[in-house]
């Protein structure tokens, strides 16, 4: 846990929040700012910064992520419309909160990327 992590604060309960999925491995929630009428955090309860840091032996877990993305998906019933995850890596990637964290956009038509 990185003490001024504002996740972290949100898996110890420092910070409350609703969560949707709370596993023992990761956590899911909705975001506070959302993008998209769907538009949920999955982090991992492990602190890892970025994609650059996942270690090989937690490729299961980042697997339960999109896992849990494909269920959170279903209940939302944006399943069959479609959505979109997305990891952002450093600030040139967008990543604001360096605590790896997957988003799942969905409930409209998603825009071109690029």
């Amino acid at each position: 846990m990185a003490g001024d992590c504002i996740f972290c604060k949100i898996i110890s309960g420092e910070i409350p929040t609703k969560k949707i999925i709370d596993d023992g491995e990761i956590i899911a929630f909705n975001d506070i700012n959302p993008a998209a009428p769907t538009h949920i955090l999955i982090i991992p309860k492990k602190h890892i910064p970025t994609i650059n840091d996942i270690p090989e032996a937690d490729a299961g877990l980042i697997g339960n992520m999109f896992i849990a993305a494909k269920s959170l998906a279903k209940e939302a019933g944006i399943e069959k419309s479609g959505y979109r995850t997305i990891i952002n890596c450093l600030s040139d990637g967008g990543q604001e909160v360096f605590h790896l964290h997957l988003h799942l956009l969905g409930g409209r038509k998603m825009g071109k990327m690029g």
